[in-house]
């Protein structure tokens, strides 16, 4: 277990509802997809290294959960602009990814 966040840190996270409108390989790449997620009023781009987990036929129009605040980073030059959350086995062999239980509107807020 990781150490124990006081409310006022879990506050920071903003934690979104997005629509995978979007995916797409990466050259070189054969872990990463770059997903084009909807969240709301705008769009952003994540790299996740899902492929070997996920179809792009799996991920096209599935809703999931974005962290939405987290530092955009470079990933095989591409930057990625938030997280996706999963669940996972500690060896990596099932990943999940975390969805809402039914359909709610794109940016909608997690908390």
């Amino acid at each position: 277990m990781k150490p124990e966040i006081s409310y006022e840190d879990f506050e920071k996270l903003d934690l979104r509802v997005g629509e995978i409108i979007e995916v797409e390989d990466i050259a070189g790449a054969d872990k990463l997809y770059k997903l084009t997620i909807n969240i709301g009023e705008e769009t952003r781009t994540v790299c996740a290294g899902i492929k070997q987990y996920y179809s792009k036929d799996d991920l096209k129009g599935k809703k999931i959960i974005l962290l939405a605040n987290l530092a955009p980073r470079k990933l095989k030059g591409i930057e990625s602009q938030g997280m996706i959350l999963a669940a996972s086995t500690e060896n990596h062999e099932e990943v999940v990814l975390l969805v809402p239980e039914s359909d709610i509107g794109n940016g909608s807020k997690v908390s």
